[in-house]
């Protein structure tokens, strides 16, 4: 432990601890910029200077260990002058456009200028005059507004491995984009959003608005329909002054019915379907022993990183479709039919926590298995928020109501999906059923729980020792991928028999279409959150779920054949990271 002084308060942190950690242990807050908990600290900005007592020698919090007998200011005149001039600097670079931009109210710079109280700046404003790169159609870079913190670029780059963003050039003329200067849509971008999602500005955002929502809603020709994901429950409160963990589930359904949807259904009810064809797939390859191990298809930045990455383990990928897309499919071919309703007058909207959702709606034609869009439009957590506020609803003051059926009953095995291990534990308990004709005798699987990068578990599926990887965050993908390619290379039996991947830290509870802010404390409450809406459901497993076993039992068939294969599954293409 080290033993240091900050502002005349003893602290004590563990050797490693940096400045800026020490004074938060005792409630001092220093000022940051570029500084976030998922990255490595690097000190672009500068805004987090503090001094050694006694000395002019500065320094910068974020990236400044703690030392045994430290000394330390962090607010004095010289201090907040200096923070005040970088400000200053930085705001003579950015637009002034804030009632315009998306992140006003919720931006980073616009708070620190606020809480230095500028309102002037001394030096001459010089834009960048770059244009907008729109071309991807889900995540925008907007150059104009980036102040090169590099927080975009440390979270492609270290946390993804995706490597889309780079710096170029220098001084004055440094830009972040793709390199070569190509743009966003020719580059590896997966469209995962954590890019978006780390920017304290509006250099990054996602690209929608809600007025084809609102046009649609306004055509009495068409019969609006939407579903809402695992996680956007235990999230979208924090729109409105709730915290993270709390389940919203039911004033959400009653939200979207004053909006003005027709029908509100439920993807946990769709995540059942997922483990139905999944765990099927899954038995079907451990019997044979053949094509393992399986990895999880239900994230479309994993499957856009697999495809542009690991071509080699395509036929590895569950062909499954994901919960929205199985969702989308069910409304518009089962739903639609019970309701003599034209897919093509349905337009089906999904809620999600993702930002490569809506890319995933149009990624081949196997999402337009009814004749049209099986999904029209994906709107993220934080766009949904925005509908709700241009309602003029009071999200807090919502009675609760329930979903409407028959696509709307869920097990606690589709509420945790939102969580990473969640599909992994939620499949384990029907795969199990599958291939032993039990049931689990204790149904939580906690071995697969938790923040680890990859955590590992073994279960006895009817006396076969089954391995179990679980991975979150694209960059701790490779390590796993190159020891099984070596394996298989090799003609030994892989380390795993069965892999769950999620592009995003957290699994689709830190999502980066989720409410900005996320950190690892935040992801974790908003797990706890799916875990106990699992707990509180009357039927945990989703081999059980009678609305889904009569959905199967009047239109899809057995799980895995016939017209449950046709349209609740999908292929895969090789493609290019650069193109």
């Amino acid at each position: 432990m080290i033993n240091l002084n900050i502002n005349g308060k003893a602290v004590q942190v563990p050797e490693g601890a940096t400045i800026l950690d020490a004074a938060k242990k005792i409630n001092i807050r220093i000022p940051t910029l570029c500084h976030s908990p998922d990255l490595p600290p690097w000190a672009s900005c500068g805004i987090c200077i503090v001094r050694a007592a006694g000395t002019h020698r500065m320094m910068r919090a974020c990236c400044t260990k703690a030392a045994e007998g430290m000394n330390i200011i962090t607010h004095d005149p010289e201090l907040i002058k200096a923070r005040r001039t970088v400000l200053e600097l930085i705001l003579s670079n950015h637009p002034d456009d804030c009632l315009k931009c998306s992140r006003s109210g919720q931006c980073e710079l616009q708070d620190l200028a606020a809480e230095f109280g500028l309102r002037e700046v001394r030096f001459d404003t010089i834009l960048k005059n770059q244009p907008v790169d729109k071309s991807n159609n889900t995540v925008v870079l907007n150059r104009n507004k980036c102040i090169n913190c590099g927080r975009c670029i440390e979270a492609c780059q270290q946390m993804q491995n995706v490597w889309a963003l780079e710096y170029t050039g220098r001084g004055d003329k440094t830009l972040i984009g793709p390199v070569s200067g190509v743009d966003l849509a020719h580059s590896p971008c997966v469209r995962c959003g954590q890019c978006a999602a780390h920017c304290p500005t509006a250099a990054i955002r996602t690209g929608h608005t809600t007025e084809n929502v609102w046009a649609n809603l306004q055509n009495p020709e068409i019969t609006c329909v939407v579903q809402i994901a695992p996680s956007v429950r235990v999230a979208i409160g924090e729109e409105f002054g709730l915290k993270p963990g709390d389940i919203s589930t039911k004033k959400i359904y009653t939200a979207l019915r004053l909006i003005g949807f027709d029908y509100v259904f439920d993807t946990n009810f769709s995540a059942d379907m997922t483990i139905m064809e999944e765990a099927t797939e899954f038995a079907g390859r451990l019997t044979r022993g053949k094509n393992l191990p399986l990895f999880t298809s239900c994230c479309p930045g994993w499957v856009d990183y697999c495809e542009k990455n690991y071509h080699d383990f395509l036929p590895h990928l569950s062909t499954a479709k994901s919960p929205q897309q199985i969702m989308g499919a069910a409304i518009k071919n089962y739903w639609a039919q019970k309701k003599g309703l034209d897919p093509k007058k349905i337009f089906s909207l999904a809620i999600m926590p993702c930002t490569a959702k809506d890319y995933e709606t149009h990624r081949d034609e196997h999402m337009f298995s009814s004749g049209a869009a099986d999904v029209d439009e994906a709107l993220t957590t934080r766009e949904f928020a925005r509908l709700i506020k241009e309602a003029g609803i009071s999200f807090n003051d919502l009675e609760e109501t329930e979903a409407d059926s028959p696509l709307g009953e869920y097990t606690g095995a589709g509420t945790i999906f939102g969580a990473t291990g969640g599909v992994m534990e939620a499949a384990v308990r029907t795969a199990y059923h599958f291939v032993t004709k039990d049931e689990l005798a204790d149904v939580n699987f906690k071995p697969v729980r938790g923040l680890d990068g990859v955590k590992e578990a073994e279960v006895d599926v009817g006396g076969t020792k089954v391995r179990l990887a679980v991975i979150h965050q694209l960059g701790n993908v490779d390590g796993v991928m190159q020891k099984i390619r070596a394996e298989l290379a090799a003609g030994k039996e892989p380390s795993y028999h069965f892999i769950e991947v999620m592009a995003c830290r957290g699994g689709c509870v830190g999502g980066g279409g989720q409410p900005y802010g996320a950190t690892d404390e935040v992801r974790t409450l908003r797990a706890a959150g799916l875990y106990s809406d699992d707990e509180n459901q009357k039927i945990r497993v989703s081999h059980k779920n009678p609305d889904l076993l009569q959905a199967y039992k009047e239109f899809f068939g057995e799980p895995g054949k016939g017209k449950a294969h046709e349209l609740l599954h999908t292929k895969y293409i090789a493609r290019k990271g650069y193109n």
